[in-house]
């Protein structure tokens, strides 16, 4: 199967604005942001979708969710919001499991 995008920015085979690495995920941020900041928070295990996680995937599930605060704070974000499209008419582009971190301006609700 092909690579995603996201696989080849995580492979350095396409370039991104890094802003976070580490061991299991990767920061960059959006080439279309929606927000003054958006960034894309992506493990480095290609998962297509949050449903394709098993329970092995738990822990790496949880890291994502420890480290979304943190790279917000890089940000300099106090304000965030976190959002995670599951399937295409969700609005998921890129089949790779990723958080969206949104911020740096008001942001209405609901979202949709």
């Amino acid at each position: 199967m092909a690579k995603t995008i996201f696989e080849k920015i995580i492979d350095r085979e396409i370039a991104a604005d890094v802003v976070y690495e580490d061991d299991l995920c990767l920061a960059f941020r959006d080439i279309n942001p929606q927000a003054p900041v958006h960034v894309l928070l992506v493990p480095k295990k290609p998962l297509a979708k949050l449903a394709d996680a098993q329970e092995i995937d738990q822990s790496l599930l949880g890291h994502l969710m420890l480290i979304a605060p943190k790279v917000a704070e890089g940000q300099g974000l106090e304000d965030f919001r976190l959002v995670v499209n599951h399937g295409a008419g969700a609005g998921q582009t890129v089949f790779h499991l990723h958080l969206h971190i949104f911020g740096g301006r008001e942001l209405s609700w609901p979202p949709g």
